[in-house]
């Protein structure tokens, strides 16, 4: 079955991305592209690049070769401004990621591969959107969701995501714990892996005894032991400055459950800025998207990385199969 991916704000580096692998012949088969057919051309003229796209209806209308596109026709080819916050760009990318979701959940695609969107400018059109992983779960109708970035080495799992910190540590509840790690266990089962997941703790040292604060202790740590008594391998709270250590050079755990966003993205970002994958995780749908932003500064400069839109598909190929063998 195809697989869906989203071309992402036509101002940053996604369709860039998707047609520089498209030419190399490094995309893959059995990929249809959700975007706006005037700017996939328009960039490819602008990189002279030759690719072949194909307008298709459906994803079953795809071709054996080239470039297939569902084409929204939300831009024209005077809508690519390359590296400058077009609102209009940020609401066709918005409407390409409701049009793909909605795809997979009938069943039409596999899954759905998003390239970056600039959260400014859509939110100009759409003033609620936090970002892909919110607005596709809330596509779903899902309510315990969470973001997970993986690699080789490591899967990192988060509590809360794009919240402010302040309410992120209100986030951090036994209930909501526990719903990460049992989702991450789930994934990584998909993935092949059985994980052995560390949980961090909130505050530095993980509170140290309560010198630190208390919420690794009163909150953290029963949520912990609720997750062992369900069977879960888990261990922790562990203190966030040494459990990467402990996960990648000493091979202790498979997984990284992690209290707010840079608790998480920073190291993960250190360790494998160019092909790490996000991946939602809860979703009755298959969604993996590249770990980087939309790269206003190098936009259509033929400059950007293209290996994590790879990574980006393999993962999403591999939920596929696990879902499908499950």
């Amino acid at each position: 079955m195809r697989m869906a991916v989203t071309m992402g704000d036509a101002s940053g580096v996604g369709p860039e991305i998707l047609l520089r692998r498209c030419a190399a012949g490094e995309l893959g088969d059995h990929v249809v592209a959700y975007g706006d057919a005037a700017i996939l051309e328009a960039g490819a003229r602008l990189l002279g690049l030759d690719v072949e796209l194909h307008v298709i209806a459906r994803p079953a209308d795809a071709k054996a070769s080239g470039l297939n596109v569902v084409d929204l026709g939300a831009l024209s080819a005077q809508d690519l401004t390359p590296g400058v916050l077009n609102p209009k760009a940020g609401e066709a990318a918005r409407n390409y990621v409701e049009t793909a979701v909605r795809a997979a959940l009938a069943g039409e695609v596999a899954g759905v591969v998003t390239l970056p969107v600039n959260k400014e400018a859509t939110r100009v059109s759409t003033p609620g959107f936090v970002g892909h992983t919110e607005f596709i779960a809330a596509l779903c109708g899902v309510r315990d969701f969470a973001m997970m970035l993986t690699t080789p080495e490591v899967a990192v799992s988060h509590v809360s995501a794009h919240v402010p910190l302040r309410d992120a540590i209100r986030a951090v509840t036994p209930e909501r714990i526990g719903t990460v790690v049992r989702l991450t266990h789930e994934a990584l089962g998909r993935l092949g892996r059985s994980p052995r997941i560390a949980v961090c703790g909130l505050n530095p040292h993980a509170g140290e005894g309560g010198l630190i604060g208390d919420e690794d202790s009163e909150i953290i740590a029963p949520a912990i032991d609720a997750a062992r008594r369900a069977g879960f391998d888990v261990s922790g709270p562990l203190p966030a400055d040494t459990v990467f250590h402990q996960a990648i050079r000493l091979d202790r755990f498979d997984a990284i459950v992690c209290m707010y966003h840079d608790q998480g993205h920073g190291p993960m970002k250190l360790l494998s800025f160019e092909t790490a994958v996000n991946v939602t995780i809860g979703l009755p749908i298959v969604r993996t998207s590249v770990d980087h932003g939309t790269a206003f500064d190098i936009a259509w400069q033929g400059k950007a990385f293209t290996g994590s839109l790879e990574a980006a598909l393999d993962t999403a190929r591999e939920l596929h199969r696990g879902r499908s063998s499950g």
